[in-house]
């Protein structure tokens, strides 16, 4: 699948130099469209060439084709070569910066010579970025705060980044090792992740240290030693540790390399207030190890049940824990449909037929066809009549299929002064209602949330902070605000599995679930192999101590506490 990789990179390339040089957006949105569709294939896109298939693939156009078969013939595009050469690197990489949009970072590089980050802040510091027309002190803010925000990111991915490259990596060793796991950040489902840790055991370290050594991804070894060793994945540029323990020690290791600092120090003190030593390699009563081999036995020496690892953050869950008062978590299993979802009737990949036939596999028992309103005009958005036509497919599908229910939704657009992109009188056609704010971030953004929040049509607030993990911060909101009105409003906020927005996190989720507030747990689907990605959502969700009563899909159709059925 690499070579989905490179096609899917060199795509998103040419879409950043076409918008920093200011061409067509839709052009520009063909790109990064492609790019989208190659990276989510489930085949080689090599071999799927070869066989005479790319026509075949929803998304991929006729121009795009001409350019898979040119890269995969000649092992270059020549367009992706003339605009590199136009445009150095270095100013590519700025375009990942919020509120520095493409035409100032251009105006910067021709007139000013910015090529890099050092040159950017260097001609803020000396206030040459101030002779651009139109650069005003609050604009210079706003894109020192960017700067600050990308430099905070540097090093660290999502989740949805992380896991893909750490699954292989156990599958790989898997052979060599009788017990694997991945521990840390990453284990707690924290949002982004910096250095990965993966703890084996093995009766033969030496054979699963020379496996983990020889991945083929890994482009350096930075440390091998007879029980530890660090590799550096070349793509993703991460550190991946890890170390082979005894099977008497597993648990404990796993514990001690799974919970945050915070978490750990406390566990500690609890052990010492016990009269027990507790470290990595077990829990110890004087010089007697009394448990170690599985971490349930770990928690179970210190008084306490096992603690679920996402909750391992020191925010009360060992008091919780202590008093047997910890949540029953939400489950995947629990999940019983997937109600954010975009068909090929706005931005989505997929026909509504082969969106249904997809959820039927997995289990689900609805799923809801959300696609985007009218003023989405990039997106694709749908006008009435358009609308009006997708309704009619759905009716057409839902008489095909048994065992699902195809629901009718909308992801509608909340306009510059709170409006909705549509009449009541559409909305009440519909089965639910999402709202987002798509365009104009800065804009009294939670004046205009809330507006859409007293409209009784509205179930649910979409990706309620707009903020993106590579680099944008997100809405100029009171995002306490807006959870506080949302309980007021009956209204639920979503989490959005998207591996880039992850919205809300897990922190704002906690004061939500304070509130009392329902919650939907939404994959914001585009093509049917984005399904899997519920898991990042349902993570978030656990590290927000959620349960399954807690979130809209976990209920059934008819059963489902959705604010229309209540309001008054």
């Amino acid at each position: 699948m690499e070579k989905n990789k490179e096609l899917a990179g060199i795509f998103e390339k040419i879409a950043d130099i076409l918008e920093l040089k200011g061409e067509n957006i839709f052009k520009v949105k063909a790109y990064r469209r492609a790019a989208a569709v190659i990276s989510e294939l489930s085949r080689d896109i090599n071999a799927i060439w070869q066989n005479g298939e790319l026509k075949q693939v929803e998304g991929i156009g006729k121009s795009m084709a001409e350019k898979i078969d040119e890269y995969l013939s000649t092992g270059r595009i020549g367009k992706y070569c003339e605009l590199m050469e136009e445009i150095p690197g270095g100013l590519l990489e700025l375009l990942k910066i919020q509120n520095l949009g493409p035409k100032t970072l251009f105006i910067a590089y021709n007139q000013l010579g910015v090529k890099n980050l050092n040159d950017l802040e260097a001609v803020i510091e000396n206030g040459r970025l101030e002779s651009i027309f139109g650069m005003g002190d609050k604009k210079i803010e706003n894109i020192k705060t960017g700067i600050s925000l990308y430099k905070s990111g540097k090093g660290r991915i999502s989740i949805g980044l992380a896991l893909p490259v750490v699954d292989k990596i156990i599958d790989f060793i898997g052979p060599y090792a009788d017990k694997v796991s991945v521990a840390g950040s990453l284990r707690r489902m924290k949002e982004t992740a910096g250095d990965i840790d993966i703890l084996a055991v093995s009766s033969e370290a030496d054979r699963a240290i020379e496996a983990f050594t020889g991945y083929s991804e890994a482009k350096e070894v930075s440390a091998k030693g007879e029980t530890k060793a660090s590799i550096i994945i070349s793509e993703e540029n991460l550190q991946v540790d890890l170390r082979v323990v005894g099977k008497e020690s597993y648990g404990a290791a796993l514990q001690y390399f799974t919970g945050s600092t915070a978490h750990n120090v406390k566990i500690r003190g609890l052990a010492r207030n016990k009269g027990l030593k507790i470290n990595e390699y077990g829990v110890f009563q004087g010089e007697k190890v009394i448990a170690g081999a599985a971490e349930e036995d770990v928690y179970r020496a210190l008084g306490l049940p096992w603690i679920p690892p996402e909750l391992r953050e020191d925010r009360g869950e060992i008091e919780a824990a202590a008093h047997e008062g910890l949540p029953l978590l939400v489950k995947r299993e629990d999940i019983k449909g997937d109600i954010h979802i975009h068909s090929n009737y706005s931005d989505g990949k997929n026909d509504i037929g082969t969106i249904a036939i997809a959820a039927g596999k997995l289990g689900y028992e609805y799923i809801g066809v959300c696609d985007h309103s009218k003023t989405s005009r990039i997106a694709g958005g749908m006008d009435e009549e358009k609308l009006k036509r997708r309704n009619e497919e759905i009716d057409r599908q839902q008489e095909k299929i048994t065992g699902l229910k195809i629901l009718k939704g909308i992801e509608v657009d909340i306009l510059s002064d709170g409006q909705l992109d549509y009449s009541d009188a559409i909305l009440e056609e519909l089965d639910f209602v999402i709202a987002a704010i798509h365009q104009g971030f800065s804009k009294n953004a939670g004046i205009r949330m809330k507006k859409a929040m007293d409209n009784p049509l509205v179930d649910i607030i979409a990706h309620p902070t707009g903020r993106l993990l590579s680099g944008r911060k997100g809405y100029e909101l009171d995002i306490e605000e807006i959870i506080a009105y949302a309980a007021e409003k009956n209204v639920a906020l979503e989490i959005n599995s998207h591996f880039d927005r992850l919205d809300l996190n897990d922190t704002n989720i906690l004061k939500g679930r304070a509130k009392g507030i329902k919650f939907i747990i939404s994959t914001d689907l585009h093509s049917t192999e984005m399904f899997d990605s519920i898991k990042l959502g349902i993570g978030m969700a656990r590290r927000g101590w959620l349960g399954k009563e807690d979130i809209l899909n976990a209920y059934s159709w008819n059963e489902m506490p959705l604010r229309r059925r209540y309001h008054d």
